[in-house]
């Protein structure tokens, strides 16, 4: 995506005369030697953006690969480099012709394509979770190594807002060699390049060091585009097959904007004005090298046209380089880094910072999208999780019963399916919701659809006969009540039964809510036990019910439950079993006017863990005493809006990307209501607030549960917050302002992808200061003084900041409207009417004990237990039979360790490379049956190096006996990230540093695996392939 490229420009242009000097001293390269220009064919190809995937394919994204391929088989000199796979698999599987087909793959063997980067899309760095990260990048290696035996061993990580210091992390565990970014803060870019620090090894993991340590180039101020201004034309530069057209491509092949072909004429300003470039780059890197990408967005579409101009342009250049001082050939990426490489320099390190936030120029800071489109955010979230679910149920379900009656093909395509839409909106114009209306309804249709898929997948894993220990029938039987309990149900009217799944290899006790539509029901478990339960009135509807039941489930575990409801509430008090009717104390709403009055009547609010006090002047949370610390905090939360400005011409806009507020936030209501609901499981207070003191309807809510403690292992430290907020009026941006007393001196943590804490310090900036100290939060930030930490996990991104002292905002709302005429050309103002209702969790307490509580609750905040009705509520059925019910043992890990990969990905290749590129060489184009027996295994340390005396130690278990729930474990080979390489082959370049740190990490684990013993150390990910033994009951 091109974005306002023109402040670039104009900033080349400003900087020319300087360029000018540095390479008349330098014009040379080294000592005399010409500059060395790789130009490097390329295409970004959005997957998303502007126009859907489908109008894309049909205006050039087909075209691109369809010429390419013919043209680069035409000239051995010409190469092209491949990015994103979606675009690439869909026209290798519906559009290329055998004849293609044979070229691509001569190609590739020859050098000449070169796959790079290999996922799915190019993901976002800001607002994307680690595991859909590593989702989208398996999908894409998996694909190409399955059919072409290429593993990527380069990123070109162009267009993303930012740069995490968890993707080079994650490209280092995959095998990458290098790693290429190129949009960060401006005036950071120019620092870098006029001292020669653009390149350096990014050691991206505090606690990992120099083990995943990776080189990292840093694009210029150019970035992936050709420069586009000619002197001597009004047409674009180097764009000789112009701008494509949507959206059918013409049928003349005669586009807007081409540029003057290369002639006798124009062949020398071509010439001087590509060797100018080169040079200006040349002065802002230490090797003589130059790194020149020949694209854009939307190019190569006519590739003919693009090399039979370039083709005699580089001719000319080589045949003056005397003159020119520069000689120019075609290059892939790996042939550039090559040569960078054998030059053979000591390199600047550095450390686990990011690149975070992102701005172009003073007022353009890139912080607005970390909450664009609340709602994709998190539908992508959920539908993340979903998968995560149905990926571990399956393969235990293949482990037990691969025979079973669920067809394996039709399982694997719902999983595959859910896999390609999740990967897709990855996408650095995707998740970040930075895309016109109609892509992001694509991505939402096509998440909604797969896991719609994904459902009936998991229903037949859980209903069919013989599987996961489910065992006759599931009605009304397999709950025989005891005949106490069953004497306590006065006239039982309905039932319904619901099957939970624990998808965490944690045992876990939690909290579900089940939307009912009677007030009287009564909860059993598999066992015929009553169940603690509760009732009342829906936060989100009056016309049904929430019921609460407290479920305890093992790693990896399920259980069944049956909902007994009946006409009339129970009167055998105290052994009745019925759930708990909670009833709510409302509270007049209260206006804002008379705020001064307050602190005077206090209402608490307590379990177990805190004690919450609330404002009966206000209907604000008023402080939360931490009982474990005995430590009382004053907090309070309300919601607040920044007013955006829609006309350019008064002033800095916010847009999809861009925040810029016009002005300090003001209160977004001037009343509040709040309704208390006292319960015995939670105890729920509703917060209704209002524009207008007046107004009929409220404009946000907060609903907050505080756990009551039901049995030891219900968590009560863990205060889950739904909000309502929407539709917002045009031009506001709503936050939800949580202002403390701790003195936090304006500093904020949040995460890096889920994967990395952050410390985010508030910086002063000669212009825009407010939006520049926004920060992305994908799963958790905090706030922290010396002897407490206020710490908020989510379930999706939003943007955070702390703007003033003892303050933690998040942005969860964006509705915005502009008149820059490229932003209506797009149709990327941001008019999001919808209403949201993103869920936080907050959790009060010391440092000590929130670092012990933070990583497992994000996990578990993103992976809750899933809840699958298997019927409709309906009359018992008469005939009872004894209920039976077989669990398989459970699958627990140490706490320190999650499971983040449990799955079957069905690639079909050996594990030995040479074998694999033996059956691909064999000229055989056979389609593989997907492997069903190979299961992928992730396990990640889930804390840092020194974060916890206990939990941060290395943990080392025996897979065999910790996997015994699922199966015999017969085979055990430890892989890279991906899976496509053995790990014991995976020889990654080492780089030349200053603090000459020992990076010998692969040779330590030689002897490991060999009796299926591991050991895993803080934030490692560790990928293995698994072969089981069926487990026979």
């Amino acid at each position: 995506m091109v974005y306002r490229s023109i402040c670039n420009v104009l900033r080349a242009d400003k900087m020319r005369l300087l360029a000018v000097f540095a390479f008349v001293c330098c014009c040379c390269g080294v000592r005399g030697q010409p500059i060395q220009t790789f130009v490097i064919p390329h295409s970004h190809m959005d997957v998303g953006w502007v126009y859907t995937i489908q109008e894309s394919m049909h205006a050039y994204a087909a075209n691109v690969y369809t010429s390419v391929t013919e043209e680069l088989s035409k000239v051995k000199e010409r190469r092209f480099i491949a990015v994103e796979q979606e675009f690439f698999r869909l026209w290798w599987d519906t559009v290329a012709s055998d004849r293609h087909k044979k070229l691509v793959r001569q190609l590739i063997k020859e050098g000449r394509l070169e796959f790079i980067i290999g996922g799915q899309v190019m993901h976002d760095e800001a607002v994307t979770d680690l595991e859909d990260e590593i989702l989208q990048l398996t999908e894409g290696h998996g694909f190409l190594y399955e059919t072409f035996g290429v593993r990527p061993q380069f990123s070109w990580h162009v267009d993303p807002f930012g740069a995490s210091a968890t993707t080079p992390v994650l490209f280092a565990l995959a095998g990458f060699n290098t790693h290429l970014i190129s949009r960060i803060d401006y005036d950071l870019k120019d620092g870098m390049q006029n001292s020669k620090k653009l390149q350096f090894v990014w050691r991206g993991s505090p606690s990992l060091k120099a083990q995943q340590e990776i080189f990292t180039h840093t694009m210029d101020q150019f970035s992936y585009c050709t420069p586009s201004q000619l002197p001597f034309s009004n047409s674009s530069g180097f764009y000789w097959n112009g701008v494509a057209l949507f959206p059918d491509p013409p049928r003349d092949g005669v586009y807007p904007n081409m540029s003057l072909p290369v002639t006798k004429e124009t062949v020398h300003p071509y010439a001087k004005t590509m060797v100018e470039n080169i040079k200006q780059r040349a002065a802002w890197f230490r090797t003589n090298h130059v790194l020149w990408p020949w694209g854009c967005d939307k190019q190569f579409y006519n590739s003919s046209v693009q090399f039979s101009n370039m083709d005699p342009l580089m001719k000319y250049i080589n045949q003056n380089s005397k003159e020119f001082g520069v000689t120019v050939q075609y290059a892939t990426l790996s042939e550039y880094f090559q040569s960078v490489h054998r030059s053979n320099l000591t390199w600047d390190v550095r450390g686990g910072e990011d690149f975070l936030p992102y701005s172009t120029e003073p007022y353009q800071a890139w912080t607005g999208f970390y909450a664009s489109r609340n709602v994709l955010k998190g539908v992508a979230r959920r539908a993340s999780s979903r998968l995560h679910a149905a990926e571990t149920l399956f393969t235990q379900y293949r482990i037990s019963f691969p025979d079973g009656p669920v067809p394996k093909d039709w399982a694997l395509e719902k999983l595959r399916s859910l896999r390609w839409a999740v990967s897709e909106v990855q996408h650095h114009d995707g998740i970040t919701g930075t895309e016109s209306p109609q892509v992001a309804d694509m991505y939402v249709q096509h998440l909604t659809q797969a896991m719609m898929g994904v459902e009936e997948l998991l229903a037949a894993l859980f209903l069919l006969p013989h599987n996961l220990a489910i065992s006759g029938s599931l009605s009304s039987s397999s709950f025989e009540k005891g005949s106490d309990q069953a004497d306590q149900v006065p006239g039982s009217a309905l039932e319904q039964h619901i099957i939970v799944y624990n998808p965490l290899a944690w045992n876990i006790t939690a909290v579900i809510n089940v939307t009912v539509a009677l007030p009287n029901a009564a909860v059993y478990d598999d066992d015929g036990q009553p169940v603690p339960a509760q009732i009342q009135t829906s936060a989100q509807s009056n016309g049904s019910y929430d019921l609460f039941v407290v479920v305890e489930l093992a790693g990896l575990g399920h259980r069944k439950y049956l909902i007994d409801f009946s006409e009339k509430p129970c009167s055998t008090k105290p052994k009745c079993s019925h759930a708990y009717e909670a009833k709510g104390v409302w509270f007049e709403r209260l206006s804002m006017k008379d705020r001064a009055k307050t602190g005077r009547r206090l209402l608490p609010v307590l379990n177990d863990c805190y004690k919450l006090m609330f404002d009966q002047d206000t209907n604000l949370l008023h402080s939360v005493t931490s009982l474990t610390d005995k430590r009382r905090v004053k907090v309070t939360q309300d919601f607040w809006e920044y007013h955006a400005n829609g006309d350019v011409k008064a002033g800095p806009i916010s847009d999809n990307y861009i925040f810029s507020a016009n002005g300090s936030a003001e209160r977004a209501y001037e009343a509040v209501e709040m309704e208390i609901i006292p319960g015995k499981i939670v105890t729920e207070i509703r917060q209704y607030f209002y524009r207008e003191d007046a107004d009929k309807d409220h404009a946000y809510s907060i609903t907050t549960r505080v756990p009551e403690r039901v049995g030891s292992g219900l968590p009560c430290h863990r205060l889950e917050q739904a909000y309502s907020l929407g539709p917002l009026h045009l031009n506001t941006e709503v936050v939800l302002r949580t202002s403390t007393a701790l003195r936090n001196n304006r500093t904020l943590y949040s995460d890096d992808n889920g994967y990395q804490m952050m410390k985010r310090a508030y910086k002063e900036f000669a212009n825009n200061t407010l939006a520049r100290n926004y920060f992305p939060m994908v799963r958790a930030a905090h706030i922290e003084d010396d002897l407490s930490r206020l710490l908020l996990l989510s379930d999706r991104a939003h943007g955070v900041s702390s703007q003033a002292n003892g303050q933690l905002e998040v942005m969860l709302h964006r509705r915005l409207w502009n008149n820059l005429t490229w932003n209506l050309g797009y149709n990327l103002t941001l008019n999001d009417s919808s209403v949201v209702r993103p869920t936080l969790w907050m959790v009060l307490g010391s440092r000590n004990a929130t670092s012990r509580l933070y990583q497992r609750e994000a996990i578990e905040l993103q992976h809750r237990p899933v809840v699958m009705p298997i019927d409709q509520p309906r009359r018992p059925l008469t005939e009872k039979e004894p209920g039976s019910s077989s669990a398989a043992p459970p699958v627990v890990l140490p706490p320190s360790l999650h499971l983040l990969s449990l799955s079957i990905p069905g690639w079909n290749y050996s594990s030995s490379h040479e074998v694999h590129l033996g059956h691909i060489n064999s000229g055989q184009d056979l389609q593989p049956e997907p492997d069903y027996d190979r299961v992928l295994l992730r396990l990640m340390h889930i804390y840092e190096e020194g974060e916890d005396p206990e939990l941060s130690k290395p943990v080392t278990l025996n897979l065999k006996e910790v996997l015994q729930g699922l199966g015999e474990v017969r085979a055990l080979e430890e892989r890279s990230l991906t899976g496509t390489w053995d790990v014991s082959s995976l020889q990654r370049w080492e780089w030349k540093t200053a603090d000459k740190l020992q990076k010998n990490f692969q040779q330590c684990r030689g002897s490991e695996g060999k009796d299926f013993t591991v050991t895993v150390s803080p934030k490692e990910i560790r990928t293995f392939f698994l072969r089981f033994g069926s487990r026979n009951f």
